[in-house]
Parts: structure tokens; C-alpha cells; sequence
């Protein structure tokens, strides 16, 4: 059991919109019955004071829901320190762990367990909750300016282990299909393969193959959400396991999360200049049995 969450923001409404009807709107995940139970149980305030469904709202005034604690799912709740010094830390996020509060979770992620060790570290990238591998944190402003100017151009070099369907017909291949926002029944929107996307690039490497299966290595230039995912379903060879992504590279006639983890992708080595000193560096985390090299 957590100790709840405030959820802060500043409101946005169209003209007229009533508490009720902001919250409905902004927040389809909830039903508008659920939110009128969470307004008449106290839970939301509008500038400081209880609100109700009825209440107007203007742009500008701060609106919060106070969600009580909870039980959030069960997960593995560790990670090993890969890289350490004053300025980065490095960890290995085990497979299910959700690097960022959301979703349902707050404590059970990996923030906040490498928060409990070391205070005030950021991240300096997230993995999708069935993604494990290398997180990068900051320890200091100074290396968090400098890892988001690195990472914005594309200075870290990013290499994953995935296991895809199928053998590709080429050893080595690139997938630079756009990605951008889809529908989704059960979220709203998702970020899938789409010819109005931003730019995105994969490079792909078969290292073995075996009972119509293949182990890959992925290189991303690019850092789009969901992009190896995405660039494999694309290229004719999802993931093995993903309930998500299909063939093209968009979400299949089930309607799954992102973070149902069914399948297998590790990020296994990160090569950037350290943020501070400037020093190379090549940090790697082990991947798991099913993603070792087999021919």
C-alpha cells in the first residue's frame, strides 16, 4: 500500500466546462461515474477548496485529485548498479518493473527504488515496463543538462537484444518507417508505425536463428516510444510475445497495453561521452538466458 498521490495540473477548459466534465474529458481512463464518486467523496479540490461536479472551471485555476492510497500490482523490486560515480549511475531494470510512475504504479518503479538509494538521481531515459536492461540516472545538474543535449542529439549509442518471429531475409537491414499517434479503444491514442510520423531509424543485425525464431541486435539513432517494437512489427518481424504490435507495425485486433510483457527486449549497451568528464564510455548489462546469442 502506497500513500496516495496528488495529481496537479493547471486546468485548460473549453468554455463552460464544469469539473465533472474537464475531468471526463482530459481523463478518459475513468468512466464520467467514476469521477463524479471521486468528487463526491472529497477527493478533487479546485484553487484549494473542495469542489464539486457542478463547479465551473476557469483557465488557469489549479485542480487536484487527491487519489487515496493503493495496492499497486506486484513486481520484481530490484535493480544492480552497472556504472557510479558523482555525476551517473547506470542500473539493470529487471523485466516487468515500470521505470516511471504511471499506469497505477508509484512506488513499485524503478525511480523510486533508485531514489531510496540515491536521492535525487533523474533518469535520464525510461524502458517500457517488459523491457529490461541499462537506465541511465543523473546525479547532478550539470550531468542532467548534458545527458538531455546527448541524448537529444544523438550522441548515445543505444543497442538492444530483442527476439523477433520469423528470419529475416537479410543479415542486416534498416527500418525507417514513421511513427506517430494511433487510436486506441482502451487509451485513447498510441504511438505505432504512421506515414504522417516523425522520422525514426533502426538498424538491425541478425545474430541466430532457431525454430523460425531470431535473436537481433537493434541500434536506434532515434528514441521514439515503443520504436524497436514498432520497427520489427513493421519490418515483418514483431516481437516474439508482444500482444501489442503486429505485422505494419500497429496495434493488433486485441486491444493490449504497452506495458503487457509477454515480450522479450533488453537493452544491452549504451556508448556515450561521460556528461562531465568527457571520458568514453561503453557500459553494457548482461541479457537474460532467452536473449543470448543462439545460432
Amino acid at each position: 500500500m502506497n500513500e496516495g498521490y496528488d495529481y496537479r495540473e493547471r486546468a485548460q477548459p473549453q468554455a463552460g466546462e464544469t469539473v465533472l466534465a474537464y475531468l471526463a474529458r482530459r481523463y478518459p481512463h475513468s468512466t464520467a461515474a467514476t469521477w463524479a464518486e471521486r468528487i463526491a467523496a472529497g477527493e478533487v479540490t479546485l484553487d484549494g477548496s473542495l469542489a464539486t461536479a457542478a463547479a465551473r472551471v476557469s483557465p488557469g485555476q489549479t485542480l487536484v485529485w487527491r487519489r487515496p492510497p493503493w495496492e499497486e500490482p506486484a513486481v520484481p523490486l530490484a535493480f544492480a548498479v552497472l556504472f557510479r560515480d558523482a555525476h551517473l549511475l547506470a542500473v539493470a531494470k529487471p523485466r516487468g518493473l515500470p521505470t516511471m510512475p504511471a499506469g497505477g504504479f508509484l512506488t513499485h518503479t524503478l525511480l523510486h527504488l533508485v531514489q531510496a538509494r540515491f536521492p535525487g538521481a533523474a533518469a535520464a531515459h525510461r524502458l517500457g515496463r517488459g523491457t529490461s536492461g541499462l537506465v541511465l540516472f543523473a546525479r547532478t545538474d550539470e550531468a542532467r543538462r548534458a545527458l538531455a543535449k546527448a541524448w537529444r542529439s544523438a550522441a548515445v549509442l543505444k543497442r538492444y537484444r530483442a527476439l523477433v518471429s520469423g528470419v529475416p531475409s537479410r543479415e542486416t537491414f534498416d527500418v525507417d518507417t514513421p511513427i506517430g499517434l494511433v487510436d486506441h479503444p482502451r487509451l485513447g491514442r498510441v504511438y505505432a508505425a504512421v506515414s504522417e510520423g516523425k522520422p525514426s531509424l533502426t538498424h538491425v543485425r541478425v545474430l541466430g536463428t532457431r525454430d523460425g525464431q531470431s535473436l537481433v541486435e537493434a541500434t536506434i539513432p532515434t528514441g521514439r516510444p515503443h520504436q524497436i517494437r514498432i520497427h520489427l512489427a513493421a519490418a515483418g518481424h514483431p516481437l516474439v510475445g508482444d500482444a501489442l504490435y503486429v505485422g505494419g507495425g500497429v496495434p493488433g485486433p486485441r486491444p493490449a497495453l504497452p506495458g503487457e510483457s509477454g515480450y522479450r527486449l533488453h537493452a544491452h549497451r549504451l556508448e556515450l561521452d561521460h556528461p562531465v568528464t568527457g571520458t568514453r564510455l561503453e557500459i553494457e548489462c548482461a541479457p537474460p538466458p532467452a536473449l543470448q546469442r543462439f545460432g
